[in-house]
């Protein structure tokens, strides 16, 4: 499978529509921030300076202070795929992601989704 479109893709382009869909189902925007500060190691302020600067996947994730030492305890399936099982390290960081959304927007709370 070819992934250099998605590593290609502005990370700017995607964040609204994480936010769109935590907010349809009643979460905000900082718990959307919240998980994915949690996962890169991004403050509030750089990760403004991430969507500002429209920085691909790729780059969003290369630049990443640090990916959370508990990243590989999020499993399941997103988009077909088990997580835990994808062999490319940044499109299973992008899922990993993908997965954290999404499970915020099931309602999971925040201290589950933030795995300790």
């Amino acid at each position: 499978m070819d992934n250099t479109r998605i590593f290609r893709m502005p990370f700017a382009s995607i964040y609204p529509l994480y936010i769109q869909k935590a907010e349809k189902k009643g979460r905000t925007k900082a718990e959307v921030d919240a998980v994915i500060c949690w996962l890169t190691g991004y403050d509030q302020k750089t990760l403004a300076r991430q969507v500002e600067d429209q920085c691909s996947f790729e780059e969003f994730f290369a630049q990443a202070p640090l990916i959370h030492p508990n990243a590989s305890k999020i499993t399941g399936v997103i988009c077909g795929y088990r997580v835990e099982e994808i062999e490319n390290k940044l499109m299973q960081k992008i899922r990993y992601l993908d997965k954290l959304v999404d499970e915020l927007a099931k309602g999971r709370p925040m201290e589950k989704i933030l795995r300790p």
